[in-house]
């Protein structure tokens, strides 16, 4: 399935039929090469509803079912995803440029989502408490929530898309998914897969595809139980509010500014190589991006003369070749990460790789930025504030342990933090003192199945993955059983 044959074929998903979207059409963009690579019309508002009924209707029959028949529908996703793995990268990279072996990478990681949670098809357990009564016993039951508004981000959107469905599958509610109106090409075609390989119950997975108007429309229904959206901090705030009218659950995952401090004992040859991938992995479009460098004095000049080294030979260009960065994912990103580093500059940061586009006629089209390195940037900066989501990589030094760990959790978001260090004591208390929901330590980006994915402060409530990730997509029932 290419990107044209989605673009001529009916968009949405609802009550187990394709059609085509009654709002406005959208167009996709290939970043590498700025072409429409498909028009995608979005849904209506009472399209979304149609959808939101079409999953109500549904989840009553499969909440009922066993535990079983969703584990093997979900482990069925994963064989879908492994068996048109191929297919899903290429399409992730012509919508979103991230290089084609990553696209493969965070494919396989969907499939492992879904393999992982269809293991908790016989593991929701509830509880048996005694009563204060006579011939009476308490069970708390874990239930569905109804039906899920699955909203995805664009950076990637097959991994986040499985993230969501399996999980809610998996604890039998019924989704609606919306993936970003950027990057829709991917996740209409997984889910057209899954249509045609899964016995899907009507209804029990549909999609709707647009823009701000139709998110809204899922989140301000009354029909919808619990949103989960990935996205931008200010988008989550929206969600918040909107949702907030039918007091709907949320669970938000909303984005970082990560800090990785790099202490005197740290092992350079570790830490230089696993920073650069936390930073530049997918271009730096990771919510757990590496996103601000902390460097104790003692070992600063020679970490930032190997970091420069290391990210200055990294090749920038057509994803589909062997490279290890290709263009961000549209204009908006690229004029973020530039206008990033002109502002850094104008309060007195000093660029030592890097800066801007790439020269070249290759990059004459497209949404380019080369790897780019700043020192002499001071905490107050916007650089070291606000997040980048690009290359960009501002170094700081820093005298005392407290200091870094102080200007570490100086920041409004709180999804995830680094650290590099030889000395196990320091390990642990970066574990007690690091506000943050999710901390590397002597290792680079990347969360496993089965951790729990989440944030602290405006990175978002709620959270994904795991045991705690699968519960979030239930709710508690107390049923007081008198048998006298």
């Amino acid at each position: 399935m290419t990107a044209t044959d989605i673009s001529s074929e009916a968009g949405l998903y609802i009550a187990g039929s394709w059609r085509r979207g009654g709002g406005p059409a959208i167009p996709v963009i290939n970043p590498a090469t700025e072409d429409v690579i498909a028009t995608v019309p979005g849904a209506t508002p009472a399209e979304v509803d149609e959808a939101l009924a079409a999953a109500q209707r549904a989840q009553r029959d499969w909440g009922r079912a066993p535990g079983g028949v969703r584990g093997t529908l979900v482990r069925a996703i994963g064989d879908v995803i492994r068996a048109n793995a191929t297919e899903l990268a290429e399409l992730q990279t012509a919508e979103v440029g991230k290089p084609l072996a990553v696209s493969h990478a965070e494919v396989a990681m969907a499939a492992q989502l879904a393999d992982y949670t269809a293991g908790w098809d016989r593991r929701i357990e509830g509880e048996i408490l005694p009563s204060d009564n006579a011939d009476e016993v308490i069970h708390l039951n874990r239930v569905p929530i109804g039906v899920v508004a699955a909203v995805t981000a664009w950076n990637a959107p097959v991994a986040l898309l499985v993230r969501k469905i399996a999980p809610a599958l998996v604890a039998g509610n019924a989704v609606v998914v919306k993936p970003s109106e950027l990057a829709p090409l991917s996740s209409i075609a997984l889910v057209r897969m899954i249509a045609e390989a899964v016995d899907l119950p009507p209804g029990l997975l549909n999609l709707v595809t647009g823009g701000p108007e139709t998110g809204l429309a899922l989140v301000a229904s009354p029909r919808t139980g619990l949103v989960t959206l990935t996205g931008h901090r200010d988008t989550g705030k929206k969600v918040m509010a909107a949702a907030a009218a039918n007091l709907t659950r949320v669970s938000l995952e909303l984005g970082g500014k990560a800090p990785a401090i790099v202490w005197a004992d740290a092992d350079l040859d570790t830490a230089v190589p696993a920073v650069a991938m936390a930073r530049h992995f997918n271009g730096g479009q990771v919510c757990t991006s590496a996103e601000r460098v902390f460097v104790h004095e003692s070992v600063f000049e020679e970490f930032v003369a190997r970091y420069t080294a290391l990210v200055g030979h990294f090749r920038v260009g057509d994803p589909l070749g062997e490279v290890e960065l290709g263009p961000l994912a549209g204009e908006a990103q690229r004029n973020k990460s530039i206008n990033a580093i002109e502002r850094a500059k104008a309060e007195g940061a000093r660029v030592v790789l890097g800066g801007g586009p790439p020269a070249g006629d290759a990059f004459e089209r497209g949404f380019w930025v080369t790897p780019t390195v700043l020192v002499d940037v001071e905490p107050g900066m916007d650089i070291m504030r606000e997040e980048v989501f690009g290359p960009v990589t501002p170094i700081a030094k820093v005298p005392t342990l407290e200091r870094a760990f102080e200007l570490a959790n100086e920041t409004r978001y709180g999804l995830s933090a680094y650290l590099y260090t030889a000395d196990h004591r320091i390990a642990m208390r970066a574990e007690r003192d690091l506000d943050f929901g999710e901390l590397y330590i002597n290792r680079s980006i990347g969360e496993q199945a089965q951790g729990h994915h989440s944030g602290h402060r405006e990175s978002g409530l709620g959270g994904e993955d795991g045991k705690h990730g699968v519960l979030r997509y239930t709710q508690l029932r107390s049923v007081y059983h008198n048998y006298a």
